[in-house]
């Protein structure tokens, strides 16, 4: 099913709905407001959405501007550069 370890389910996530993908990082933000690291909504996000843009448009829609900005200011110096590529 998978290519490679890489790929994070991202072969299942594309025959997915749109509706879908929003669905399942919508549960990756209320999981990253109990605690899940940046980092994993980020990537996983991203993998879901398909791309950075999507991403970070859905989680634009998702999230608040304090919320990002938080996520930014807070994320580790080897992460913020995806982070705030997302976020900003």
């Amino acid at each position: 099913m998978f290519t490679s370890h890489n790929d994070l389910g991202a072969s299942l996530f594309k025959t997915w709905t749109d509706e879908q993908r929003k669905d399942e990082i919508e549960k990756l933000v209320v999981g990253y407001r109990s605690g899940v690291p940046i980092g994993i909504l980020c990537r996983m996000s991203e993998t879901i959405a398909g791309n950075k843009k999507n991403a970070k448009k859905i989680l634009k829609q998702l999230m608040t501007g304090d919320e990002r900005k938080n996520a930014i200011e807070s994320a580790s110096a080897a992460m913020k550069p995806v982070v705030t590529s997302l976020l900003a």
